[in-house]
């Protein structure tokens, strides 16, 4: 199973960047995809998560900022990050989680985005 996320980069506040993430070796469809972040001395938190059917759900700091989508074609997710904001300063980490997992079964490596000026 690999899950390879795009490399992320420095982004001024106000910017926008787009992670992706590739999954090999997973039914794609069927597994619910996500991002989470961990800034440094924080815990890793939930950003977005979106199902085999297309809900969506994200964490409140960043509603109406990101968008979380999902392509079966091309067995990969993606996250429209705009309106970036230092506080979104952290590691992105790509998820999949597996029906009737109830956290996620496995993790990309993790990208880093910086926001500042």
């Amino acid at each position: 199973v690999q899950l390879q996320a795009s490399r992320g980069g420095l982004v001024q506040p106000g910017g926008s960047l787009r992670l992706s993430c590739a999954a090999s070796g997973i039914p794609f469809s069927s597994n619910a995809m996500g991002w989470y972040r961990q800034a440094p001395g924080k815990q890793r938190e939930l950003v977005a998560t979106i199902t085999s059917d297309g809900l969506t759900n994200y964490a409140d700091s960043v509603k109406g900022r990101f968008t979380i989508s999902r392509d079966n074609a091309k067995n990969t997710v993606y996250l429209q990050m705009n309106s970036l904001k230092p506080e979104d300063t952290a590691v992105y980490y790509c998820s999949a989680r597996r029906p009737g997992s109830t956290w996620p079964n496995y993790w990309g490596q993790g990208t880093q985005v910086t926001v500042s000026s």
